[in-house]
């Protein structure tokens, strides 16, 4: 706001003596010019010339205006002090609003500043107001009462003009209503002026004033719409509604002989009217758009003449065309301020989508202003699927510009009796229509009685749904009562209409969140359930620990031809735990013993006990990766790091393995397929749960990594267990055996290790071929089993047929299968390593020796099969002669019994032609 020095606001007026004096003019009180003049009062012995020539400054001011201004002024005063407790009287008073214990100083320094600010407006002023309010325009001030005056007496027509210029430029609906009646009063000498515009829908139209009363001596008031007190006048009602609907212009030397005026505003102010001029605006398209209302004409008793009517049919015109382009202004600028409005409850959604109450009362807040209305709710129903409306959680807010009670909070009325028992609301809920309704004693669905007891008089009631984005219910909005005590409009439905869709996109969102934070909780308690009863126990941990772990050569575990079926549970514990120790993974890596032991626990409590792929199917691929580290001599090229990530990897390859395969999880579109893709589905399954263990309390083998080996270990430990993916192998193994087969495999090459490893991955997984052949038979027995629970549950749940290594009633094909299994997967692979590393020949000796009893079982299954298919087809021969012989035998008898029996037949028919219709039929 632009701040002004009081000597800067004197040394203009010193420079422009004309305006103080049109100011002194205007709002000069006699008090005060009485105590000018005794102040400056000549001597007893001062000529007449001098005292003539001191007042020689207010010689315009004849005796008789002075007598009437100063009259003028005691009405006005009058006037306004009755009028401040009715909503009838709009006249204003600077000096009388004036504070009685405010010293003469500050009102005389108030006084100078208003007019100060009041000057014609600058650049600067301008673009300080521009800038304020971003789409207003500056107001500018109504010219010189007297100069208007002035150029009534000398020229007509330049009068005409500067009262139609004083309100072109006006967008401003006060300071235009303003104007007008001003100009209206200097136009036909009226003492008082009154000024109705239409508003409301056309089948409910209404005149309002916010200008009552208004006369040459006025100053315009600026008030809000809060606490403005407006006149309403019903349409066709009283003078004023009569020439508002008819659009007649009425003239009435003496009001109290109209039977259509009213006496009430006289009561109220003491003032009487007498003669009135009543005037039509419309705009231009003829509409009534305002009334204008001119009182007693001056001087005193005389009546309003033609030349009044004509002079005012003449200006109005020009008046409509002002009250429109300023209603189009004002209707822009609530647009703007409304759009504005939505905007900002967009950002607050942005800015906070995870405290339901803080959106919702941010929401609520957002609505009392935009709509400026008394209270706002907002309920929120239990269940969007359920017919039964029933409200789970309801909120409220007053607005703080509200008559009542300002320390209302939500939750001091969130579970008043009239809300909760809300019919309207819960109509709303149900059929996701708006009810707008102007005046709720007048409704039977309202419910007068909670209406008293709770203490808050409802006028007026907008309810709307509140949907989210699938387009269900999810609760319903409501605002009560305008502060500017009118009713809910169209336009106001609207703008809740669109406010609510946002409200509903937060409010769900919202939701939305909190069932993430209450199904993540939910995942948590499930994770912190299933880590406790899938984790050892402690005794068990003890126990480990102090158990004496044997020698590698007394547990077998250093041989190729390891016998799968040798060790028991615990004892496939201790092996891994002595595997650990010769490797001298413990020690490098400071591994904790406990740790070390609750980790292998944990490991094999998280293994299923399905056919194959349980805890020994995971020993056996670790023991067999040891055997090969150890025996064969990779640990020489492979770093420790490298060892440990293989091993761990080993144990860990298959956990939680289902007994089902990764085309079983795309088919039936299992959760884990959702989680995880198509694409090496158990295997990241199988990483993610591992770890899941490491992460366990007491279970990380990697504490005592740095972060950087940490993070190597893990991406180690991914890239091994990833590798057990048959799918992963295909693609790695061709360059692998270019690799080898060229002799360019490189040892300093990261990526030919990585390559390594994985081919190392998959050889230990599919060890169990290399071994001697009764441990090799039972190990596939153990697969196809598995295989064939699988080929059940596609042909029960899925209906599909499953190909042959699936399907129990093909078993017959198993020798034939694994024939195809050895040579196109598993013995390129061993050879390839074979020429990698000559130490790893036993195990390719182990694989041919187990081919060649699978051959020989292929051999004598077809052999079987071939001579199963020649028994039965000598069978069916057999079978086919016989019957034709006995066809032949029966031939001879069979027409002869055919020849009787048509000789019966037709001698039936002579005899009893009903019974051979009969039997026909």
């Amino acid at each position: 706001m632009t701040t002004f020095v009081f000597s800067d606001v004197e040394a203009f007026l010193d420079c422009h003596p004309d305006l103080f004096e049109q100011y002194l003019m205007r709002k000069g009180r006699w008090d005060s010019l009485s105590g000018w003049l005794e102040q400056r009062a000549p001597s007893k012995s001062s000529s007449a010339a001098e005292e003539k020539e001191k007042r020689e400054p207010f010689s315009s001011f004849s005796c008789a205006d002075m007598l009437k201004r100063r009259s003028s002024h005691a009405e006005l005063r009058r006037s306004f002090a009755r009028s401040k407790a009715s909503t009838a009287h709009r006249t204003y008073d600077e000096h009388v609003s004036l504070s009685a214990h405010e010293s003469q100083s500050s009102v005389r320094r108030r006084a100078l500043l208003r007019k100060a600010s009041s000057l014609p407006p600058t650049t600067a002023h301008i673009l300080s107001a521009l800038l304020e309010s971003r789409v207003s325009v500056p107001r500018y001030e109504s010219s010189a009462l007297d100069y208007k005056c002035r150029l009534k007496e000398s020229n007509e027509r330049e009068f005409f003009l500067e009262l139609v210029k004083d309100i072109s430029n006006e967008l401003d609906m006060t300071n235009l209503s303003y104007k007008i009646l001003i100009n209206v009063c200097i136009m036909v000498n009226a003492d008082r002026c009154s000024l109705f515009l239409v508003e409301g829908p056309s089948h409910k139209k209404t005149l309002v004033s916010k200008f009552f009363d208004v006369h040459s001596g006025t100053t315009v008031r600026p008030s809000s719409s809060m606490d403005s007190n407006e006149v309403q006048v019903p349409w066709g009602k009283g003078i004023i509604g009569y020439v508002a609907e008819h659009g007649e212009t009425v003239n009435i030397p003496n009001a109290y002989e109209d039977h259509r005026f009213s006496d009430e505003i006289d009561k109220l102010t003491g003032y009487k009217t007498q003669s009135i001029l009543c005037m039509a605006i419309c705009n231009s398209d003829g509409e009534v758009i305002g009334v204008v209302q001119a009182i007693n004409k001056s001087p005193s008793g005389t009546p309003f003449t033609e030349d009044d009517e004509k002079v005012l049919q003449m200006y109005l015109p020009f008046c409509g065309i002002s009250i429109s382009n300023a209603k189009l202004f004002s209707e822009s600028r609530q647009e703007y301020d409304r759009s504005r409005a939505l905007l900002e409850v967009v950002n607050d959604l942005f800015e906070e989508q995870t405290d339901l109450e803080k959106i919702v009362r941010k929401i609520m807040q957002r609505a009392l202003t935009l709509l400026q209305c008394e209270r706002c709710s907002v309920l929120l129903l239990e269940d969007i699927h359920s017919p039964v409306v029933k409200f789970s959680k309801t909120f409220e807010l007053m607005s703080p510009l509200c008559s009542v009670d300002h320390d209302i909070s939500m939750e001091k009325v969130s579970c008043s009796d009239w809300l909760i028992n809300n019919s309207i609301a819960e109509l709303v809920a149900s059929t996701g229509l708006p009810v707008n309704i102007s005046d709720v004693c007048q409704d039977p669905r309202f419910d007068a009685e909670a209406d008293q007891a709770s203490g808050f008089h409802i006028r007026s009631v907008l309810c709307v749904p509140i949907w989210n984005r699938t387009h269900q219910i999810i609760g319903v909005a409501q605002i009560l009562n305008r502060l500017d005590r009118k009713t809910f409009n169209d336009a106001d439905q609207r703008l809740f209409e669109a406010f609510v869709i946002f409200c509903g996109l937060g409010i769900n969102n919202t939701m939305m969140y909190n069932q993430v934070k209450k199904t993540w909780a939910k995942q948590s308690v499930a994770l912190d359930m299933l880590s406790y009863h899938a984790t050892c126990s402690k005794v068990e941990v003890d126990r480990l620990k102090a158990a004496k772990i044997p020698l590698s050569s007394e547990l077998g575990i250093d041989e190729f031809h390891f016998n799968d079926f040798s060790l028991d549970n615990d004892a496939m514990i201790t092996a891994s735990l002595r595997m650990f120790l010769e490797l001298g993974v413990v020690q490098k890596f400071k591994i904790d013993y406990e740790v070390l032991c609750r980790w292998l626990l944990t490991v094999r409590k998280n293994y299923r006990t399905v056919a194959y792929h349980n805890w020994r199917h995971a020993f056996n691929v670790s023991q067999c990766m040891f055997v090969m580290i150890t025996t064969a001599g990779f640990q020489e090229v492979l770093t420790d790091t490298e060892t440990l990530a293989l091993m761990v990897g080993c144990l860990c390859h298959d956990l939680d393995h289902r007994g089902t395969n990764n085309a079983f999880q795309a088919k039936s579109g299992s959760a884990l397929a959702l989680l995880y893709g198509t694409s090496a589905t158990l295997e990241h399954h199988h990483f993610n749960h591992a770890v899941m263990i490491l992460q366990s309390e007491g279970h990380n083998i990697f504490a005592n990594l740095c972060s950087k080996e940490y993070s190597q270990m893990m991406q180690l430990l991914k890239q091994a267990i990833l590798s057990t993916d048959l799918t992963l192998y295909f693609q790695k193994r061709t360059k692998f055996f270019e690799y080898v087969l060229s002799g360019k495999f490189s040892w300093s090459n990261q990526e030919h290790r990585d390559v390594l490893r994985s081919m190392l991955m998959t050889a230990c997984d599919l060890g169990a071929v290399t071994r001697p052949w009764r441990i090799s038979k039972q190990v596939a027995e153990l697969v196809t089993s598995e295989f064939f629970e699988q080929g059940d549950r596609e042909r029960s749940e899925l209906k599909l047929t499953p190909s042959a290594i699936f399907d129990r009633n093909r078993k017959d094909e198993l020798p034939a299968l694994q024939l195809e299994w050895i040579d196109g997967i598993c013995k390129p692979l061993y050879e390839a390593l074979v020429k990698l590393n000559r130490k790893l020949q036993p195990m390719v000796d182990g694989i041919d020796a187990n081919r060649k009893k699978w051959e020989e079982l292929c051999l004598s299954y077809q052999q079987a099969r071939r001579a199963s298919e020649s028994s039965n087809l000598c069978q069916e021969e057999g079978e086919a002669e016989e019957s034709n012989q006995s066809a032949e035998s029966a031939h001879k008898p069979h027409a002869q019994s055919c020849e009787c029996a048509a000789t019966n037949q037709n001698s039936d028919s002579t005899h009893r032609p009903e019974s051979n219709q009969t039997n026909s039929n």
